[in-house]
């Protein structure tokens, strides 16, 4: 099950619906973030992730670069834990 997923840590789970569906509903511009993302994020991860910072900072980029924090926060958390392993 580990297709796309790499070194990753990151846990498996079947999913119930069809990813690309999701992917297909998402916004423009989250598909288009979600596509360079570096991490194998789910569609409504992404979507849940983005309203939040949406709605907490008023503007479409901040909560982008949001995003950005929360994808680079947790690269650096699989870093550290690669080294001690």
């Amino acid at each position: 099950m580990g297709r796309n997923l790499g070194q990753t840590k990151l846990r498996k789970r079947r999913r119930r619906e069809d990813p690309m569906r999701e992917f297909d509903r998402l916004p423009p511009v989250l598909r288009e973030w979600l596509a360079n993302a570096a991490l194998p994020w789910r569609p409504r991860s992404v979507l849940r992730a983005y309203n939040t910072a949406l709605a907490r900072t008023g503007d479409r980029r901040q909560a982008l670069d949001e995003l950005g924090r929360l994808e680079t926060a947790q690269l650096a958390k699989e870093c550290n834990l690669g080294s001690i392993t």
